[in-house]
């Protein structure tokens, strides 16, 4: 259709524009002579068109600037969202591939350590479905106000400073999600659940061993699932149903409760939003979540989830048609698997070239493992090169870093780490992203390196099981 607007003495033809109840909505002022139609102000009109169009029912919040501190040295120069995972994807494609999944076309994702990887990702939310005019993906860093600038301190905090991204909007419900988290989930199922319970805060929960409880938050429920009282890790736990770090509010309780505690300091969800709500008497509820879901925030639960990948029947399964997980990830040639090459029981990424012997691993787009060499029990992420007669037990080795022929990792018996026993543990040997390692070098266990090495740096040609080698410049 042609709308044709006269104002100030100049004719403008405009083309294809939407016609709703036989008014021409198109920007034009109130005082031109096609500025009412029908008796209606388009500009009022097309105003509350607008209204109707930004509001949405439910926006997702993503908190995704942890460091991940847990990860060692694979979280040294990228946020955990962004660590790599399943040979494909990373760790920040399952919550938005579960929100547009769900029917969420609308969310933030709040960043703050090493954003950059987690930035180039995201970008504009192609992949996604979420490159959108009204809604889409928002990258939220803390930003600059006028007269000082503000970390985000806490979960709750970095919500906050976010009010007025969710305020554009005008939600009924703000979903908080973690980046932090592998697993498939329908938020509309939680929705629909928070409705029908007539609630201010839905927190998802999932049984747990009650022996394994203490690591989590939990909470006490009714029959009804209507929450009495919450645990935050209890010695002595008198539930198993753990918390997954996953909320679904009203948006006037979560408000109400963000201004109020805005003066609170490092301000968490767990500790201080939640607790007020309670002691306000607001309805509060668990939603039971029984299907697959694990936190990746230690090395021990990061290299199982990704060798649950590939057992003979998975519990969580990457390739399911109607629950897709979506990823950016750049156009890379075939595979290439030569005809002395051996691979069981494996993941190999786009572009991988395979000369050796892959057993029961995951390996990343790009990946290269040379003639004689045998990888067994690990994950070998984007871009990695591993030289000729190489043996890799048990190893998670990080993107672009390149291993010299002849060289042995994952070795000999277990010793406790001398960098940290709480982190590079489950017998692993772990190489952060760039790293290289010299040929004809045996490694042990419980081992960790990040930066170029040399031969120099390993003493009898070894680094010992529970030795670590982080070259200056580079961190922890």
């Amino acid at each position: 259709m042609n709308c044709q607007t006269i104002n100030n003495g100049l004719v403008k033809i405009i083309n294809n524009i939407a016609v709703n109840s036989g008014i021409c909505y198109t920007n034009v002022t109130k005082g031109s002579a096609m500025g009412y139609f029908m008796g209606t102000s388009l500009t009022d009109t097309t105003r509350k068109a607008d209204d109707r169009m930004i509001r949405k029912e439910m926006i997702a919040m993503l908190l995704a600037g942890g460091q991940g501190s847990r990860l060692g040295v694979l979280t040294s120069d990228v946020a955990k969202p962004a660590v790599s995972f399943g040979g494909k994807y990373r760790i920040i494609d399952f919550p938005l591939s579960n929100c547009i999944n769900s029917g969420i076309d609308t969310v933030g994702v709040l960043t703050q350590y090493q954003p950059l990887v987690l930035n180039s990702h995201i970008g504009i939310g192609i992949p996604w479905d979420l490159d959108r005019n009204n809604g889409g993906v928002t990258v939220l860093p803390p930003y600059e106000k006028s007269d000082t600038s503000e970390w985000y301190s806490g979960t709750a905090n970095a919500i906050f400073q976010n009010l007025k991204y969710m305020e554009n909007y005008n939600p009924e419900y703000v979903l908080i999600l973690s980046g932090d988290h592998i697993y498939k989930m329908d938020y509309e199922a939680m929705l629909d659940f928070h409705k029908a319970k007539g609630a201010d805060v839905t927190i998802a929960v999932i049984p747990v061993p009650i022996e394994e409880a203490s690591r989590f938050g939990v909470v006490i429920a009714d029959d009804e699932k209507r929450i009495s009282e919450f645990e935050e890790k209890p010695a002595n736990p008198r539930s198993n149903l753990a918390s997954m770090g996953i909320y679904i509010f009203s948006w006037k309780a979560l408000k109400e409760s963000l201004l109020a505690l805005r003066d609170q300091s490092n301000c968490d969800f767990g500790k201080h939003v939640l607790p007020y709500l309670h002691e306000k008497g607001a309805p509060m509820y668990a939603y039971e979540f029984n299907s697959y879901w694990k936190d990746v925030g230690t090395l021990g639960s990061y290299w199982e989830a990704n060798m649950e990948l590939i057992d003979l029947i998975p519990e969580f399964n990457l390739y399911e048609e109607f629950w897709k997980i979506y990823t950016n990830q750049n156009i890379i040639e075939p595979q290439f698997i030569a005809g002395t090459a051996i691979v069981e029981k494996a993941i190999v990424g786009a572009g991988a070239q395979i000369y050796g012997e892959v057993y029961n691993s995951v390996l990343g787009a790009g990946v290269v493992i040379d003639e004689g060499t045998v990888v067994r029990d690990s994950i070998i992420m984007e871009g990695a090169i591993i030289g000729k007669n190489c043996v890799i037990d048990k190893s998670i080795i990080a993107e672009n870093t390149v291993v010299g022929e002849g060289t042995k990792i994952g070795q000999g018996e277990e010793a406790e780490s001398k960098l940290n026993a709480s982190i590079y543990s489950f017998g692993l040997a772990v190489i952060g992203e760039n790293s290289v390692i010299p040929a004809n070098v045996t490694i042990g266990k419980n081992t960790a390196i990040k930066g170029e090495t040399s031969e120099a740096d390993y003493p009898d040609g070894q680094l010992a099981s529970g030795g670590y080698i982080i070259k200056a410049g580079d961190r922890l």
